[in-house]
Formats: C-alpha cells, structure tokens, sequence
C-alpha cells in the first residue's frame, strides 16, 4: 500500500522498548521528501494555559506529537469552518491552519477538544524510510477515523 496522509500506523513489538511504545500515529503529509504524522495517543501531561504564551486560554491538554521539534506545537482539527488555511488530511480530519483563530475558537469555547487536538513535537521520516519501517514489521497500517483521533 503507497502511503499518504489520512492513514493510520500502530507500533508493533518491535518498537516496545522505544519512545514509540503502543503508538498510533496519524500521518498527515506523505509525499516524495519522506511523511510527517503525530501520535495520537500520549498525553503530554501538561494543558495548554500551562505554557507561558498561553497561560490566559482555557485548559485544553497537550499531547507528544513525536520527537521531533519538541519546541513547538501542531495541531489538527476537524473544524475547518473556523480555522481557515488547513490542509485536508481525510475522514474529515485537517492538520494545521490559522493557529490565531483555534486559541481564539477554545477560548470562546466555539472549539472543544473534540474538535481540536495540539501536539508538542511530531513524527518525520525522510523518503523510503518509513516504508522500510513498515517493511521490516515495526509499523502495521491499522483502519482509523476522527474518532480515533477525536473520539
């Protein structure tokens, strides 16, 4: 299967004793330089408002996106009626946009967290590296939807 944005990975055991243990991942830009996706499924431990830049927004948790730039936050969405200048992932999902417009959508509570999900950091993979990943067995490619990602 050619891989492109909107698919799911699940870690295998070959990734247990690594930052990737029990990982789902949604990949959000696959192209000819490599992919890029985030995890789903590791709180951060820390909530939005608990960042200096953020301290007046409402709590809204953070989740490790990956190991890569773990300074600074993504963010995907199912809302592109108020977020403008997000690219569709698929199954209603959207990664990025107009960042202004999400806080403004949490704080005025038009944007839950259901409908938004920030991450610290992401997942990158240069070309041909994921896809020997999956190949060697680290990675199984699993059916997902926004419920998983916001469900």
């Amino acid at each position: 299967m050619e891989l492109q944005a909107g698919l799911f990975l699940k870690s295998t055991d070959a990734l247990n004793d690594t930052v990737f243990f029990e990982a789902t991942i949604l990949i959000t830009e696959s192209n000819a330089k490599g992919a890029l996706g985030f995890v789903l499924n590791k709180p951060f431990g820390r909530s939005l408002n608990e960042l200096e830049e953020f301290k007046y927004s409402l709590a809204v948790p953070l989740y490790e996106g990956g190991p890569v730039d773990q300074e600074h936050l993504f963010f995907i969405h199912q809302r592109p009626d108020l977020i403008e200048e997000g690219a569709r992932v698929g199954n209603g999902i959207y990664y990025g946009g107009n960042f202004q417009q999400a806080v403004a959508g949490i704080n005025d509570k038009s944007l839950t967290s259901n409908d938004i999900k920030i991450f610290v950091g992401y997942c990158g993979w240069d070309a041909g590296e994921l896809e020997a990943e999956i190949e060697e067995g680290s990675w199984v490619i699993v059916e997902g939807n926004h419920e998983m990602v916001f469900g």
